[in-house]
């Protein structure tokens, strides 16, 4: 789910966005077929593997299922915050918070061929520091107020337009993103909507239709008005 990292030719975003689902907090009981329903439902990009309060062996217990449920379906599992779960699991990625390691590091630990994507909040400065020591994507928000997460920082489109006109390193959306709200971010240049509430929250299915539908309405008229 990454491009190179260097500075774009081009006048404006790219289009194409993608949607990267991130898991609730209870990846337990009919979980696993919850994802399968999410995942044939329509194009995901990636699924995040996000538990907290449990220890190494029980996460790698509850992933188990998921990752196949993925690697069946050709959707990257990433795992979150944790280095030492994505080696073990060996995960297609892992998703570093600003205090959960370094992007060097991980690298070394996982190899080349491992996606690592960075949360940098509502940061410039920390997304440039990400593609520089050797990120794969870079994560910014919220967007919106978080039912799943509150991160104590907000972004504005601008960041977006910034990133997406200047580099090529792919950018994820987060924070509170619905269908009703995410045509702004993709019009800015999100990559990728990484979503959760918006998804588990209710069909999780007829939600992913509906997030498809809406980035294709959106950049079929993006399209138009660019050749107009």
């Amino acid at each position: 789910m990454s491009t190179n990292t260097s500075s774009k030719a081009t006048s404006g975003p790219m289009t194409d966005c993608q949607l990267y689902l991130i898991s609730p907090p209870d990846v337990g009981g009919d979980f696993p077929d919850r994802l399968v329903r999410a995942l044939d439902a329509g194009p995901v990009a990636a699924f995040q593997f996000r538990v907290k309060d449990v220890d190494e062996h029980e996460a790698a217990r509850l992933a188990e299922p998921l990752q196949r449920i993925c690697a069946e379906r050709d959707v990257a599992f990433v795992v979150n915050d944790s280095i030492a779960l994505a080696k073990r699991l060996k995960s297609d990625g892992v998703h570093l918070g600003q205090d959960d390691g370094d992007v060097k590091d991980a690298r070394e630990r996982l190899g080349k061929d491992v996606q690592i994507g960075v949360t940098c909040h509502a940061s410039r400065h920390l997304a440039m520091d990400a593609g520089e020591a050797g990120a794969d994507y870079v994560a910014f928000g919220a967007f919106f107020p978080s039912e799943t997460k509150d991160s104590g920082h907000r972004a504005e489109l601008d960041l977006l337009e910034w990133w997406a006109k200047i580099f090529e390193l792919p950018c994820v959306a987060i924070g509170g993103i619905t269908p009703a709200n995410c045509p702004p971010l993709i019009r800015a240049g999100a990559d990728f909507l990484a979503v959760s509430h918006a998804v588990w929250g209710g069909d999780e299915a007829a939600s992913v239709v509906e997030f498809n539908r809406v980035i294709a309405d959106t950049e079929v008229a993006m399209a138009e008005e660019e050749s107009e």
